[in-house]
């Protein structure tokens, strides 16, 4: 049975206080204190990660700092108790290091060499991956770093750059519980809730579950915007109705009224996410001899999406060319409205 912390879903995070004794700080809430005496390491300053290492720095978290690209790295220059160092170096001094990047591979390529964090990795450290991957993957890592005496947390994370960025993200976590029970405070300045799920890649495995369904309804919502107006429906008037029925959901309640009816289309994902996300959870699916004739639509959906051209698109733009896609799908894989 997973576990919710803090204490039980809808829980938001203790109040946190926090004193400096020499070197070390001491974070302490309701939960208790927890000392601080090296760094928490993040690699990776896109839409989630930028948001998370705020969130620790905010907090007083000493805190060191990594992207492949010099702008995101620079924009950490000034802010202080920062430093900017790559992960092999963050390995030699931290505490945690949270890997907020694409998926294992790129986590891969930080593990090797002489230089990297496998090579240099102090006593005790604890790696949470923060990526949405393949959990075969995942597992196969995890051991890698555990033969080292590395402990490797997946932790699937729900609640998009907004959540990354107000520290409210939901967190799905795997892996080994002993290290995640002793570095679950440092959770406390990005995440309202937490969930510990059972061995290595039940993270990412309920995390490939969770986008599935989430896009899936997101198309569904879009799907039933196009037939109201149609109909000649309003589709500001079709969400307000969902909003109050059980149609409602987080499209409905969140990405429609806040991104497409709102005319921003900045829902901060890209289409290419998306795609990679259902790909993968089709392809667990297959693994684990089990059906997904929806999810497999929404795939079909994505890949003549970017076959379209809008790989790098926000994926709110989905709705403005639903029926082009849409026709063409329906095309190839035979389910085209004949009547």
């Amino acid at each position: 049975m997973p576990v919710s912390l803090p204490r039980g879903r809808g829980t938001l995070r203790p109040a946190r206080r926090e004193r400096w004794v020499g070197l070390i700080v001491l974070l302490s809430n309701d939960r208790g204190v927890i000392v601080i005496e090296k760094k928490v390491g993040v690699v990776g300053l896109g839409n989630m990660g930028g948001g998370i290492a705020r969130n620790f720095q905010k907090a007083g978290v000493p805190l060191m700092v990594w992207d492949v690209a010099p702008a995101a790295r620079s924009a950490f220059s000034k802010k202080t108790g920062v430093d900017i160092a790559p992960p092999g170096e963050m390995a030699a001094a931290c505490n945690a290091i949270f890997f907020v990047v694409p998926a294992t591979p790129e986590i891969t390529s930080c593990f090797e060499g002489k230089d990297g964090v496998l090579a240099r990795a102090a006593a005790g450290l604890v790696v949470y991956d923060f990526t949405t991957s393949d959990p075969v993957a995942t597992r196969k890592l995890a051991a890698r770093a555990a033969a080292l005496g590395i402990a490797y947390l997946d932790a699937g994370m729900s609640g998009g750059a907004t959540g990354a960025d107000a520290g409210t993200l939901t967190l799905m976590i795997g892996g080994d519980q002993a290290a995640f029970e002793r570095t679950r405070t440092l959770l406390d300045p990005i995440a309202g809730r937490t969930f510990y799920l059972g061995g290595s890649g039940a993270g990412h495995t309920l995390k490939l579950i969770h986008n599935m369904v989430c896009h899936t309804i997101f198309l569904a919502t879009c799907e039933g915007g196009r037939m109201a107006e149609a109909a000649g429906i309003k589709l500001a008037d079709m969400i307000d109705v969902f909003n109050v029925s059980n149609a409602r959901s987080y499209a409905s309640e969140v990405r429609f009224p806040k991104h497409i009816l709102s005319g921003k289309w900045d829902a901060r994902s890209r289409v290419y996410n998306l795609r990679k996300d259902v790909s993968m959870a089709v392809g667990l699916a297959v693994t684990l001899d089990t059906k997904v004739p929806l999810g497999t639509v929404t795939r079909d959906f994505l890949d003549v999406a970017i076959a379209h051209g809008m790989t790098d698109t926000d994926y709110s733009r989905l709705y403005e060319r639903f029926d082009e896609i849409v026709a063409e799908v329906g095309q190839s894989a035979g389910l085209a409205n004949t009547q």
